[in-house]
């Protein structure tokens, strides 16, 4: 999707090697119709046509806010970016870009991961600098599920002190419930009371964690895009491996709740998107210790 989109406003892509390489002498004005308000591609192409003597429209762009805070940033150092946070965004080149200093939005993905880790011990928690509207749908399945949720302008508070209800859940574009929050809900789903159908309608084989959590005693079926969570009493500790960086963190989250040691190896997928999550979580009152190589 975001080689198609380049080549659609001039760039040349040469993928004959093992890198691609692209080449553009001027960006083309254009109306682009994305096949999918990807995030990635949206962002993309305004990063590729910031700069230059153009005009381009991208119908259909995806409006999550990480797409707004970019566009912020962009026109304070001069960009001309309008409509972020809408499916429709054009952007005007300019000859150039001016340095700024930017605080950058919080994380939405680690502050529902840091929630959902307090709902699947039964404890509770608090987490400070988020935008509780980032993560409305996730407060509001969690509320569904039995956890109690308290919301300030910048600050979440979660209290889950009882056995908690399965719920179903379907992947969406933003506004609707976030890929990267999928794998984590996922494995809470798995020793909730009752039977979840969770539907993943973004990405291919954000499932393939879950091979992992069925090591530690999760009972679920996976039909295409679709699976069968049945919520157990309790996970028991295994050995288990980082697939991917959301399931990473699941994994992590399945440990927490597990009876047991767990261990979980190839960090690498997992250090690439949390910032001392191990810290964070022994702060909280977990027990994780990080072995010498993970």
């Amino acid at each position: 999707m975001h080689l198609e989109n380049f080549k659609k406003i001039g760039i040349k892509i040469d993928q004959n090697s093992r890198y691609i390489e692209c080449k553009c002498d001027k960006i083309d004005s254009k109306n682009i119709e994305l096949d999918f308000p990807s995030v990635g591609a949206t962002e993309n192409l305004i990063l590729a046509t910031i700069l230059g003597e153009h005009e381009i429209t991208i119908n259909n762009a995806a409006k999550e806010p990480e797409i707004v805070d970019l566009a912020i940033m962009l026109n304070r150092m001069g960009a001309k970016v309008y409509g972020a946070g809408s499916n429709i965004i054009k952007v005007v080149g300019v000859k150039e870009l001016k340095s700024v200093s930017y605080k950058i939005m919080p994380d939405r993905i680690e502050a529902g991961t840091l929630l959902i880790a307090g709902a699947i011990t039964g404890g509770m928690i608090k987490v400070n600098n988020v935008v509780p509207d980032h993560i409305s749908p996730i407060l509001g399945k969690l509320e569904e599920m039995g956890c109690e949720i308290k919301t300030t302008k910048n600050s979440i508070s979660l209290f889950a002190n009882k056995k908690l209800k399965s719920v179903d859940i379907k992947t969406m574009p933003y506004p609707g419930f976030p890929t990267d929050l999928q794998p984590l809900f996922s494995t809470l789903l798995t020793i909730s009371k009752g039977t979840a159908i969770v539907t993943e309608n973004i990405f291919e084989n954000r499932f393939k964690f879950m091979q992992e959590i069925q090591r530690m005693g999760a009972k679920i079926t996976i039909e295409g895009k679709t699976m069968i969570i049945k919520g157990v009493k309790k996970l028991h500790g295994a050995d288990v491996e980082c697939t991917d960086l959301r399931g990473g963190a699941s994994l992590v989250l399945a440990g927490l709740a597990a009876k047991g040691i767990t261990r979980v190896s190839k960090l690498g997928y997992l250090l690439r998107g949390y910032q001392d999550l191990d810290k964070k979580l022994n702060e909280l009152g977990a027990n994780i210790t990080r072995e010498e190589g993970d």
